[in-house]
């Protein structure tokens, strides 16, 4: 595949102004295990994300958790400077202690030290969407959002948006600075929070499903995901993908890979249609 693939998933518009692929990627595989320390191959890393903007991504979503740093110096290093209609989504919020361990720290003075480095590792004057990566519950919410409200009207972020909450989070959330986006697990296996992507829905907000690719029990020989990839000669994690774009305009998904094979198959996704049979089957496959 060397065209835009990624165009066939088709477009959101985050925050009134920033219009995307549906079918963007996500770097937190990057690193190495425990999204932690280096990428095990740097080279093939770098290779990863220039693909993923020769198939058409154009929606790429990283933290500087992932590493630390790891995934935003190489989004630099592969593709800085970057072109004019790429939108780079990161997060801050979440501070690591070592392989697989995340605490979040919600003090202003740490938010705004992480944005600057964000902004620094990056390469960016402004970040296009910034999420608070956890809430923080040691620390107000107005306090949370304030700091990164200032640093919207300072310029250095241009939208605001949340992981991992509750509709009454958002909701408080919304009472302190202008929510454009959540990011909450979600996928075809793991639906508790069909809430959060209806109130998505209603306020025009883009819903960012992370671990997108589960499929557990469902891709098992003779399962649905196996019978219906078999009609579409399509892979379980394909139909998992096409599951998620019918499921809502609101749901941009962002499946990550440190492998240009999985990143072609992935995108690869975007082209397939379920019909609406399919998707039913899908659907009612876990209740």
């Amino acid at each position: 595949m060397t065209e835009a693939v990624a165009a066939a998933s088709g477009e959101f518009t985050i925050g009134g102004d920033l219009t995307v692929r549906r079918l963007g990627y996500g770097t937190m595989q990057l690193p190495g295990p425990g999204v932690w320390g280096e990428s095990r191959d740097p080279k093939e890393a770098v290779r990863v994300l220039r693909r993923a903007i020769e198939l058409g991504v154009n929606f790429i979503d990283t933290a500087d958790a992932y590493g630390p740093f790891t995934a935003d110096l190489l989004l630099k290093e592969a593709l800085h400077p970057y072109a004019d209609d790429l939108v780079i989504a990161t997060k801050a919020g979440f501070t690591r202690q070592g392989p697989g361990a995340w605490s979040p720290v919600g003090r202003p003075a740490y938010l705004r030290q992480a944005v600057e480095l964000s902004l620094r590792h990056l390469g960016l004057e402004r970040i296009d969407l910034l999420q608070l990566h956890r809430i923080d519950p040691e620390v107000p919410v107005a306090d949370q959002l304030g700091e990164l409200a200032a640093l919207q009207s300072e310029g250095k972020i241009r939208h605001i948006g949340l992981s991992q909450v509750s509709v009454d989070e958002l909701k408080e959330a919304a009472k302190t600075a202008t929510i454009v986006s959540v990011q909450n697990l979600y996928n075809l296996s793991q639906r508790d929070d069909e809430d959060v992507l209806e109130y998505a829905e209603q306020n025009e907000l883009a819903f960012v499903p992370w671990f997108p690719l589960a499929t557990g029990e469902l891709a098992k020989a003779g399962g649905p995901l196996d019978a219906i990839a078999k009609e579409h000669d399509a892979s379980p994690s394909q139909l998992a993908l096409a599951w998620l774009l019918k499921r809502s305009p609101n749901i941009l998904p962002i499946p990550g890979t440190s492998s240009v094979g999985h990143l072609d198959d992935n995108v690869a996704a975007a082209r397939l249609e379920l019909t609406d049979e399919e998707f039913q089957a899908l659907t009612d496959a876990i209740k």
